[in-house]
């Protein structure tokens, strides 16, 4: 570790000091102030050296004496080209939009989310301004108006959600906050719910192979999460919801700036669900009942002409949940056989700190350290069957970054640990284990801004159950024509699965829980591998005058090995390693548009091809469907003189037919069809933004009342061998709708 240390400390002096130019690009705002402008492209006239701006403007280029003219252009903007005669001077340029382009430019921006043109993977960036579409109140709830992402409840009892990408679940999908691998292990089935909505700031979705940079288990794509910072978060924020479900919850933010470079803030989230509703009359809770608290205390250190900034996090949380039938009384019928009834109780407990440093001198050059601690203990029981899990986890990551010769050569390499204890007991079962992991990786990029870029990265760890491994990734971008970015990747991804964690909706049933041995060193199977291949092509274009776009892509999962989750026996649950092929197609069209000012419009359809290999035949996955359609309608009126305005957003998703499990072994009473029902669903949301302090908004979520009829078997007889809650394919509750208002103080 010491010698690898010194080595990537050193690296620096591999490559050659140069000259530099350092600027700000910056447009006119309404106001007549200068606002930064990043993502605007700055290139030196006649070659391939070239950047963008940073997300306050700011870029640094080499410099050598043939260099003489700077060109600076943004689509919708006037290009502007600056001569250059002298080195390691600051320039400031104001580009003007062009009038033609002027209100298209100006709605585009404002889009609350985006999918990059110039980045080599297929990313799509989630503003916070997206995130109040939904009036979000978690994680879990935040992709309700992004296509990419499919969210649904994961049983008919707990009352979580889960979300898929490329028709695979959370378990493939990288989820990490900062950077930071968060949502994993123990965590898996209700992490998504412990991210309060407004903490967020932005969220990344990665479709594909992700980076090698964060880890080895990213195999359908990942998603990052960006909390708001103490520096330029609101001094003051609370946002009060509620809803007819019986649901409150209360944000609160309080941020101090100490001095010019200390500032931190403490977030404050509580929610409470008191009410219990039965309305489809099953004598179970449609929603589950409870509370949560979650507290964060955040400190940001910068220093700019050090070259400094860092972050340390504190966070606590306490989160339990009751559910099961209506009359249930823990200190009554608890592991009883009158009453179904099941509690979740967990606490956790996080710290993590994040330490950079740019080197003034040479602003390509920059050192990176990560490290987190989280604590994740979970008490629950179903029924008569108990469930318990403590995870420890720690996670260090180093990360060095550099250019060889010139901008368009960029290198990223380092190393990361993680250690995991899991201290996990299902009845009378102990599974507990510990998990160890050391690793290095190199990663390299080539950024020609006017035609192509590419990503290339080789990862190596050690793992003391997984072995030694290597994971490769690939992406490329490719510019044909104006407007248009073509993506290609690949890239490998190993896991250990955790079986129990990963799929805690079993325990609301009666199945039996049968583990078919494979040799392996994790509940005695085998890790998973797969190969993710995918293929995007996004183009932008003018209709009727307006800025519209066209995002296709098609990616394709193929299993190696695959802890295989099989609910196809009606009684019972069967895990084993894969025998034979599995693989996940996704296709996806989406379209945006803006015909109108401040009204943008989303379509997409998607396509799902997932089969694996049963015990009993290669058969498609349960419960995704074949084909999904999206909409999307958001309009807001011109700002008044006071700043106050009206917002509109309806989003509709139409839910095509989805298999369920074999049911043909079941009393023909219990026996299902062989594939749901379709449905659609209609969500809408009215804000009045009073002024930059105040708005108020009320919302309808699943506003046609679509709901499942008897999505709990034999809820008659909870204890019974047939009582399963797992056949979920569409909402429960009916209609809810909800109001709420937020404050914040600059």
């Amino acid at each position: 570790m010491k010698i690898l240390f010194i080595i990537l400390y050193f690296i620096p002096t591999l490559f050659f000091a140069q000259d530099k130019i350092k600027g700000m690009v910056m447009e006119p705002s309404p106001q007549g102030k200068h606002l930064p402008l990043p993502g605007a492209n700055v290139i030196w006239d006649g070659t391939s050296v070239g950047t963008i701006t940073d997300i306050d403007g700011n870029f640094t280029l080499p410099y050598e004496s043939s260099y003489k003219r700077l060109i600076i252009s943004y689509v919708g903007y006037k290009s502007k080209t600056i001569d250059v005669k002298n080195p390691n001077t600051i320039i400031h340029i104001l580009l003007q939009p062009t009038d033609d382009l002027q209100e298209v430019t100006v709605t585009t921006r404002k889009k609350a989310s985006a999918t990059s043109y110039i980045a080599s993977q297929n990313i799509t960036t989630i503003s916070s301004k997206e995130l109040l579409k939904a009036a979000c109140c978690n994680l879990s709830e935040s992709f309700e108006t992004n296509p990419s992402i499919d969210v649904n409840f994961s049983d008919a009892i707990s009352g979580t959600k889960q979300i898929k990408m490329l028709g695979l679940t959370s378990p493939y999908i990288l989820i990490t906050t900062e950077n930071v691998p968060s949502i994993r292990g123990a965590a898996q089935a209700y992490g998504l719910s412990f991210i309060p909505g407004t903490w967020v700031e932005s969220i990344q979705v990665t479709k594909g192979a992700g980076s090698v940079t964060n880890g080895f288990e990213s195999i359908a794509g990942q998603i990052n999460a960006e909390l708001v910072k103490p520096l330029t978060d609101k001094k003051f924020f609370v946002n009060a919801y509620g809803s007819i479900n019986g649901r409150l919850e209360l944000n609160t933010h309080f941020k101090t700036k100490l001095n010019e470079k200390w500032s931190t803030g403490l977030y404050i989230h509580g929610d409470k669900r008191g009410e219990k509703f039965d309305n489809n009359r099953d004598t179970f809770l449609d929603l589950p009942v409870g509370n949560q608290i979650n507290v964060m205390n955040r400190w940001q250190y910068t220093n700019p002409r050090k070259g400094l900034i860092s972050f340390f996090n504190f966070r606590f949380l306490d989160d339990k949940k009751q559910s099961g039938q209506i009359n249930y009384d823990s200190n009554i019928h608890k592991f009883g056989n009158t009453v179904w009834g099941s509690e979740v109780n967990t606490k956790r407990l996080e710290f993590s700190g994040k330490f950079g440093y740019v080197n003034p001198e040479i602003p390509y050059q920059s050192l990176g350290l990560q490290a987190a601690y989280s604590g994740h203990n979970q008490n629950s029981y179903f029924g008569n069957r108990t469930y318990d899990i403590n995870q420890k986890s720690v996670y260090v990551s180093l990360v060095y970054n550099s250019i060889i010769s010139d901008s368009r050569h960029k290198i990223k390499t380092g190393i990361g640990f993680s250690h995991d204890t899991y201290d996990e007991r299902v009845s009378t079962i102990d599974y507990s284990r510990r998990e160890n992991s050391i690793g290095g990786f190199f990663e390299y990029t080539f950024d020609n801004l006017d035609a192509i870029n590419l990503t290339a990265g080789i990862r190596v760890d050690h793992h003391n159950v997984l072995g030694t491994f290597v994971t490769p990734r690939f992406h490329a971008r490719y510019t044909p024509w104006e407007k248009s970015a073509l993506r290609f990747s690949f890239g490998r991804g190993k896991r250990a699965a955790s079986i129990f964690a990963e799929n805690q909706r079993l325990f609301a049933s009666s199945r039996i829980i049968n583990i078919q041995n494979s040799g392996g060193n994790i509940y005695g199977l085998n890790p998973e591998i797969a190969w993710n291949y995918g293929i995007s092509f996004l183009q932008g274009f003018q209709l009727f005058k307006r800025k519209a776009d066209i995002n296709i892509d098609f990616y394709r999962t193929d299993f190696k090995n695959q802890v295989v989750v099989d609910y196809e026996t009606p009684t019972e649950i069967n895990f084993y390693n894969l025998d034979g092929e599995s693989y996940a197609n996704s296709f996806q069209v989406e379209f945006s548009y803006t015909p109108l000012e401040r009204l943008d419009l989303k379509l997409a359809y998607k396509y799902y091809d997932v089969k694996t290999q049963y015990k009993s035949g290669m058969l498609e996955k349960p419960l995704i469907p074949n084909h999904r359609l999206f909409a999307n309608a958001s309009y807001e009126t011109k700002p008044s003189t006071k700043g106050g305005f009206w917002k509109f957003d309806v989003t509709c998703n139409w839910i095509g037919k989805q298999r369920f499990s074999s049911t043909l072994q079941s009393p023909e009473v219990f026996r299902l069809n062989s594939h749901s029902p379709t449905f659609s669903t209609l969500n809408a949301q009215l804000t009045k933004v009073l002024s930059n302090q105040f708005e108020m908004y009320l919302g309808g979520e699943n506003i046609t009342n679509e709901r499942q009829d008897n999505p709990i078997l034999s809820a008659n007889n909870p204890f019974g061998a047939n009582f399963d809650s797992t056949f979920i394919y569409g909402p429960i509750f009916g209609s809810m709708y909800y109001a709420g208002i937020r404050f914040k103080l600059n």
